[in-house]
């Protein structure tokens, strides 16, 4: 019987876990694309003024009239169209409004726990198993990811603060060891609050 999860952010925990089993990030997407299409929502937000934390369906709506417009300009043989245009938008507001890579397990209500030990090992839990992600980001996305989740908990991290506990607007808990106490890179730990829970073997 496991009673929900404890894993330790700085490494040692992942070492004692079950094999892990690797998971697949969204499939047909162009990142090349998806990455000029950020920089003209990101752009439009700033446009209109929007807080793109706080107004996530107005996100969406720019999300949507970008991969429309882009779509289409390929009928014109100008551009390619994009290959998949609801994940797009769905990658886009990700980055925009969520949490970036890590927003797909947030929203998957399976995933338990998402845990970053080091920026190229990003790990989720699912009924208690351990699971290497093929999420690689680098030590500014996380970085990026950290002051992104600790500005919507209205908390924030820095020399005098290292360790920070705080709670993150769906009610998971998020708990951060600053970058330099944690080796090089901030280590990231997240306890979904819908899925801790008992389960039984």
């Amino acid at each position: 019987m496991l009673l929900g999860m404890s894993v330790d952010v700085s490494g040692a925990g992942a070492s004692r876990a079950v094999p892990p089993t690797p998971v697949q990030v969204e499939p047909g997407l162009d990142l090349d694309l998806v990455g000029v299409l950020d920089e003209r929502v990101r752009a439009a937000v700033r446009r209109d003024g929007v807080d793109p934390q706080l107004d996530a369906r107005h996100v969406r709506r720019i999300a949507e009239q970008v991969v429309r417009e882009h779509d289409d300009r390929s009928l014109t043989g100008v551009v390619a169209p994009v290959p998949d245009p609801v994940g797009t938008v769905e990658e886009l507001v990700a980055r925009v409004s969520g949490f970036g890579p890590l927003q797909r397990f947030l929203d998957d209500p399976e995933v338990e726990e998402i845990w970053i030990n080091e920026p190229s090992r990003v790990f989720v839990a699912r009924r208690g198993r351990h699971e290497l992600t093929n999420v690689i980001l680098t030590r500014a996305e996380v970085q990026d990811l950290v002051e992104r989740m600790l500005k919507s908990s209205g908390r924030r991290i820095d020399l005098s603060q290292p360790f920070v506990d705080a709670m993150l607007p769906q009610g998971h808990r998020l708990h951060v060891v600053l970058e330099g106490i944690s080796r090089q890179f901030s280590a990231v730990n997240i306890r979904k609050f819908a899925h801790t829970r008992m389960w039984v073997a």
